[in-house]
């Protein structure tokens, strides 16, 4: 019917390049577009690859039957009402399409846009330009006026994609097919919720390891935040904030930033380093563009002395002198490639902000060529040649033009080129982040059975709060520097428990020891100073009565009883722990003391750390320049203080049932650290969980470490891959023959890159795993073998290597059964693997182990080896 939704997908479809292998159904049936209309799915005789199905919610289940009857592969659903949860249409229709392997897109969605397929599935009135960006949006209203603005402004897209409802499909599977695709060079992501933290984590890091993401989220300042007396100590824009950072990810805040950030990128994606140098013929506006390099936290570059040299010669001497290199209002066009052709010779110069304001002299499209001549002629000579950033001040829209064609990313302003600039100095720190080799935190082991045994009896007692002693024991398990705590139920207790204290430290404090009573400063249940036992005595029984005074009704145990720490020149810190709905486990760093809420200076970050993170958190604070120092303060050691987050993050990915750390203050100088007060929450979980099953980024699983003996009776242990172990992998290598190389890499090349060594040892234990065998006694790498999963979890792609020396010890043959049996316990249900048919070593293995082996169609010289896992109910 024309008008309806159903009329303009169809119509858009007639209009694209898929006119003859397309069907339109409808009940009625007829004749549309000069095209037989069927009644039924069922009457099609043809294989059907996509259904998009524009019906009302009741009929979309029954639809959906008959086009998995049908074999369709996927579905697109526009339908808006189907519900929510168990009973409800959309429940039933993912029930369906599960059934007969079927991915939905929707419900709730607009459809998907391939330009470059000519493929318009959806009631987008614009089609888009063919072009290598891609659009996953949770918002259809979003992929429409995208696909409109940057069909006027001549951006070209790959794919656009409204996941809707995101009942099937979702963002997470989009990134991973997009990281994937070869005609697609930046992702442009629009967020509004998200709701599968883990699976998004996952593809996201992948992806961002190949391509520029660049997200935007709406919902930045929501009225509600995380109910905490530290006011909103993580608040919800906060946390997705931070794993936005943690996934390597470049955030924008609106629609113009969102286009400025992909067109930089999608011309340049990196820079030698971050010294920009401006070279303009106005010295005010030369001004502002520093003003804005410094407030986007951008450097200067500092002009070479050949190059201050060079540019005299050539330019008046009324010129700066110095970076910003203002060329003087008079500038011809001569002496505006000469300026640039010196600076790009400068070594130190990593990128060039180029202003030419129009006059009399020269046009913007005169100023234009003459860039982008420059450009080309060094090109031909082989000379070197670094990202300019344009900025045609009233160019128009011809000018923008002449850059676009000639690939020179242009802006109308400074500030725009600037905000450009700091794009592509932000993604290479993301990727930065995403390739660093931490440190090895060293040979640490927390007395685990002491934890265990403190918060099973918390929970046991039924106690929501661990009390002062626990926390103490917990605490030192783990190696976190606490102030010790001992308990009293009467005054005359206390006052004997802390004689010997106040003999050793000079004074102590009385606290009061209630579950039911949080924030004990609030009530005067906190007396510090206490230099005798009488004056001991005298301050716990006001505390109990100030207590049962403020609260009546709390059960009070009595108070504790701790030494007084002095350090006089110490700095008030807080660590934290809160569980996000979402996200899980979220670890702050900040500023301490009882003014926290004011201060409001922190840093938040997802579990796991490591070294390296955990200095990052502590350097986003503002805390962290007083940390370094100042005046006659020594700095305090900050090293120290990443190892304590360090081991607090351990502790929370050993037990799910903390469920919020707060340790406040912590007292750090440069003698050390001591954490003065501490509150732990725990609550009871079920033992079918793993622990690790709240984590948004999957910690190290420690319960595969392992030791086995191999056949010439040397002992290998066989543990997860981390980090740090990229530095083992040189000289395994050098015990590996050519051919090894070959079967293995299917090349006999030796070199290998930090970047591919990250991309084999920092592994996304959520998706992939892998295991490397050490020698006991040396150390030396002996061995690997890994599992990398798909986005739904379901297929691995498996591979194996050992060193050519000690092939006939079977340690080929146990690290493959040992990753089969993690492929049975996470659940995946096929393991593949891609062989030279040569190969026959491993063809024999694989077989043996149950493989079954399948020839490659497109290629004699490969074969497929698939084992299809057995299904076990437990998963990691």
């Amino acid at each position: 019917m024309r008008g309806s939704i159903g009329y303009a997908i169809a119509r858009n479809l007639i209009d694209g390049k898929f006119r003859e292998k397309l069907f339109l159904v409808n009940p009625k049936g007829g004749e549309l577009f000069g095209k037989t209309v069927y009644q039924s799915v069922l009457d099609i005789d043809a294989k059907l690859d996509l259904a998009i199905v524009a019906t009302a919610p009741h009929s979309v289940t029954q639809i959906l039957e008959r086009l998995g009857e049908k074999g369709c592969r996927g579905a697109i659903i526009m339908a808006v009402e189907m519900g929510q949860g168990e009973g409800s249409l959309a429940q039933e229709a993912l029930s369906i399409a599960q059934k007969y392997k079927m991915r939905l897109v929707g419900p709730n969605s607009i459809g998907v846009l391939s330009p470059a397929a000519g493929l318009n599935a959806s009631f987008s009135h614009v089609p888009g330009l063919p072009g290598d960006l891609a659009l996953i949006s949770q918002s259809s209203a979003v992929v429409t006026s995208v696909a409109e603005w940057t069909a006027h402004h001549k951006l070209g897209f790959s794919g656009l994609v409204a996941l809707g409802d995101k009942l099937d499909v979702d963002i997470g599977d989009m990134l991973d097919y997009f990281a994937m695709d070869s005609r697609t060079r930046a992702i442009l992501l629009y967020v509004e919720s998200i709701h599968n933290a883990r699976k998004f984590m996952s593809s996201a890091r992948a992806a961002a390891r190949t391509k520029p993401v660049i997200l935007m989220k709406s919902g930045r300042h929501p009225q509600g935040a995380v109910a905490s007396r530290r006011g909103a100590l993580a608040g919800v824009d906060a946390i997705y904030g931070t794993a936005f950072e943690r996934a390597g990810l470049l955030r924008v805040n609106d629609l113009h930033e969102f286009f400025d950030a992909a067109e930089t990128l999608t011309h340049v994606r990196s820079l030698k380093g971050p010294d920009i140098a401006i070279v303009t013929n106005s010295s005010g506006i030369g001004v502002l563009a520093v003003d804005n390099l410094v407030d986007e936290g951008g450097e200067l570059a500092t002009l070479g002395k050949d190059t201050i040299e060079r540019l005299d010669a050539i330019l008046p001497e009324t010129w700066s002198r110095s970076n910003p290199v203002y060329i003087v209002t008079d500038a011809d066009l001569g002496r505006y490639k000469k300026s640039l052709d010196v600076l790009m010779d400068d070594k130190h110069i990593h990128a060039i902000l180029a202003i030419f304001c129009p006059s009399a002299i020269a046009s913007g499209e005169q100023s234009a060529h003459c860039l982008i001549d420059l450009l080309e002629e060094r090109k031909k000579k082989g000379k070197r040649r670094i990202p300019v950033f344009a900025v045609h001040l009233g160019g128009g829209t011809d000018v923008a033009r002449l850059y676009e064609e000639a690939g020179v990313p242009h802006f109308e302003t400074p500030a725009d080129a600037i905000r450009g600039y700091s794009y592509v100095v932000k993604h290479m720190q993301a990727q930065e982040q995403l390739m660093r080799m931490p440190p090895a935190l060293g040979s640490f082991q927390p007395d685990y059975e002491a934890a265990r045994t403190v918060i099973d009896e918390a929970i046991m007692a039924g106690k929501t709060c661990l009390d002062a002693v626990s926390v103490t024991t917990l605490l030192e398990a783990y190696g976190l520097p606490i102030s010790a705590s001992y308990a009293a139920s009467t005054a005359s207790e206390a006052a004997q428990l802390a004689a010997p204290i106040i003999s050793k430290y000079g004074a102590a404090v009385v606290k009061i020891d209630s579950q039911d009573i949080q924030f004990k400063s609030d009530i005067g249940g906190v007396v510090l100073d206490l230099h005798n036992s009488g004056a001991v005595a005298t301050a716990a029984q006001q505390v109990l009565e100030r207590a049962r005074e403020a609260y009546p009704y709390a059960k009070i145990n009595g108070v504790t009883v701790h030494p007084m720490i002095r350090k006089p020149h110490a700095i008030e810190l807080l660590f934290g722990m809160l569980v996000d709905d979402i996200f899980g486990p979220v670890m702050v760093f900040g500023r301490g003391g009882t003014a926290v809420e004011v201060i409001r200076d922190k840093a938040l970050a997802l579990p796991p750390l490591d070294l390296l993170s955990a200095r990052d958190m502590i350097e986003k604070t503002r805390v962290n320049r007083r940390l370094e120092g100042y005046r006659d303060t020594p700095a305090c050691d900050k090293d120290s203080l990443a190892e304590m987050l360090v081991r607090m993050s351990q502790m929370i990915a050993d037990f799910p049932e903390i469920h919020e750390l707060d340790f406040n203050p912590v007292l750090a100088d440069a003698h050390g650290n001591i954490i003065a007060d501490a509150r732990v929450r725990v609550s009871a979980v079920s033992e079918h969980i793993h622990p690790h099953k709240r984590f948004a980024i999957k910690p190290y699983p420690n319960e595969w470490e392992q030791e086995r003996e191999l056949k010439d009776g040397r002992v290998a242990v066989i543990r997860p891959m981390r980090p740090e172990d990229e530095a083992l992998f040189p000289d395994f290598f050098d015990h590996v023959t050519d051919e090894d190389m070959r079967l293995r890499f299917f090349s006999a090349a030796r070199t290998m890159s930090h970047a591919f060594a990250a991309r084999l040892t920092q592994i996304d234990y959520a998706r992939s795993m892998a295991f490397i065998a050490l020698d006991k006694e040396s150390g030396d790498m002996l061995g690997s073998v890994r599992l990398m999963g798909d986005a739904n979890h379901e297929r691995g792609e498996y591979a194996v290597m050992v060193r050519s020396d000690l092939k006939g010890l079977g340690l080929g043959w146990m690290l493959m059964k040992l990753i089969l049996a993690y492929a049975e316990k996470d659940s995946f249900r096929e393991v593949a693997g891609e062989v030279l048919r040569t190969n026959k070593t491993m063809r024999q293995m694989c077989e043996a182990l149950g493989f079954e082996t399948k020839m490659d169609p497109d290629d004699p010289d490969l074969v497929h080896m698939v084992f299809d896992v057995p299904k076990i109910s437990r998963k990691l």
